[in-house]
């Protein structure tokens, strides 16, 4: 259900796909303007609206959304506990969540990066960004905002370097990372490289002549080796690592 066919706009009889997409954000103001702009699209359409984690988890539960743009701080249930329900519902595999946050949620960032945001925005973001990444989670590709992107490296190298002691090999931070990354096969350290520049299983499989099914399973791999539970996770680990640079293509 996370997409809907409408009639093509110039009545020809084709059919053109519409992103279903559900808005949390405890403000007013901010869901009204982010409808506006979503719903000015003609291949996007808004399902529903949230103040809160908890009715964002309803709604994507009765909705099916193909992607959620989910507000990091939130009363009741903030956005990091909704993200990781969401992420813990089977029946939820193919919702995609954006995380919207400002840089006053830096305390925030990890948490919901560890608890499974594809994406992440600053609020302020341009339209013509929102509208990119809700359609680039939706492929299922990923994306940092590059405005967020140190933010979003700062607090993972934090949080690394806090909990460097549950590590079971004792390694920590980039040279933990450094070593997972370097043990990766040579096909895995491309597809590492096309994830972390945002693209689709259907993208890099076209880069990398494999098919889809190929780079999706190499990206499940490249999940359990490095550890994580999200795309979003693998893009910072190839950016702390170096083997990409934010912003570049």
């Amino acid at each position: 259900m996370g997409d809907v066919s409408v009639p093509g706009a110039a009545g020809d009889g084709t059919e053109r796909v519409r992103v279903r997409v559900v808005i949390a954000d405890d403000q007013p103001m901010i869901r009204m303007g982010l409808r506006m702009i979503l719903d000015h699209e003609p291949d996007v359409v808004t399902v529903g609206e949230a103040g809160d984690g908890a009715g964002a988890v309803e709604l994507a539960r009765r909705e099916r959304p193909a992607v959620v743009l989910m507000d990091i701080r939130m009363p009741a249930l903030d956005g990091i506990e909704a993200i990781r329900q969401i992420r813990a519902d089977p029946a939820l595999d193919e919702v995609r969540v954006v995380a919207l946050t400002t840089f006053d949620d830096e305390e925030y960032v990890t948490g919901a990066l560890h608890a499974g945001a594809d994406a992440f925005l600053l609020k302020d973001s341009d339209p013509a960004t929102l509208i990119t990444a809700v359609h680039r989670v939706h492929a299922g590709g990923s994306m940092l905002d590059p405005a967020v992107t140190a933010l979003v490296l700062g607090q993972w190298r934090t949080w690394r370097r806090a909990h460097r002691a549950d590590r079971a090999d004792g390694t920590s931070g980039v040279s933990g990372a450094t070593t997972a990354v370097d043990a990766l096969t040579a096909r895995e350290t491309q597809v590492l490289r096309a994830v972390a520049r945002g693209g689709s299983n259907a993208d890099i499989a076209d880069e990398l002549g494999l098919s889809p099914a190929t780079v999706k399973s190499h990206v499940h791999t490249l999940l359990r080796k490095l550890g994580c539970t999200a795309r979003a996770q693998l893009v910072v680990i190839a950016y702390e690592t170096g083997m990409i640079v934010p912003g570049a293509q």
